[in-house]
C-alpha cells in the first residue's frame, strides 16, 4: 500500500528494503495471519472463505483454518481476486519499526486489523457531513 505524502516523514528512509525483507524473507511471500500467497489469484466467497489451490483445493476461512466446501449456490456468488501482501505495523504506530512490530499481511487481514480505526473514521465522516448539511442546507436530509 502506498504511503500518503503527509505521512511519509514517519517512515524510515529505507522503508522499501525493510518492507521487502519482512514480506519475502521472513514471511516467505505468504500472509502471516491467513497464509494467502502474494499475487495469487484466489476465489473468495462473500463471507470471507477462500479456495487455497496451493494445498490441494481446500477451502479456508478468513483466518486460514480449513473449513467445509461451500454448496453450488455459494460458489455462484464467489469472485476471483488477487492477493497483495503489505508490511504492516501491529500497533498502528508507523514510527515503531522494530521487526517484532512489523507483519506481512494480505489486504483482507490488514483491513480486518484496522477495522476499529476505519469505523471511527466513518463515524467522523458522517458527523462532518451532517454538520455541513445543517450549516448550509438547513435540516439534514435523511435518505
Amino acid at each position: 500500500m502506498p504511503i500518503r505524502p503527509e505521512d511519509r516523514f514517519y517512515y524510515p528512509i529505507d522503508w522499501h528494503q525493510l518492507s521487502l525483507s519482512i514480506r519475502f524473507k521472513r514471511a516467505g511471500g505468504r500472509c502471516e495471519k491467513c497464509g494467502r500467497r502474494h499475487l495469487a489469484r484466489i476465489r473468495v466467497l462473500p463471507d470471507g472463505r477462500w479456495m487455497d489451490c496451493a494445498v490441494g483445493d481446500t477451502w479456508r476461512d478468513r483466518h486460514g483454518h480449513q473449513c467445509p466446501w461451500p454448496d453450488i449456490v455459494e460458489i455462484a456468488g464467489s469472485k476471483l481476486s488477487r492477493v497483495v501482501l503489505s508490511c504492516c505495523h501491529k500497533d498502528w504506530n508507523p514510527e515503531n519499526n522494530h521487526p517484532s512490530n512489523l507483519a506481512a499481511w494480505c489486504q483482507w487481514c490488514h483491513l480486518d486489523s484496522d477495522r476499529p480505526w476505519h469505523r471511527r473514521q466513518f463515524a467522523l465522516t458522517i458527523k462532518m457531513r451532517r454538520s455541513l448539511g445543517d450549516l448550509f442546507q438547513g435540516i439534514y436530509r435523511r435518505w
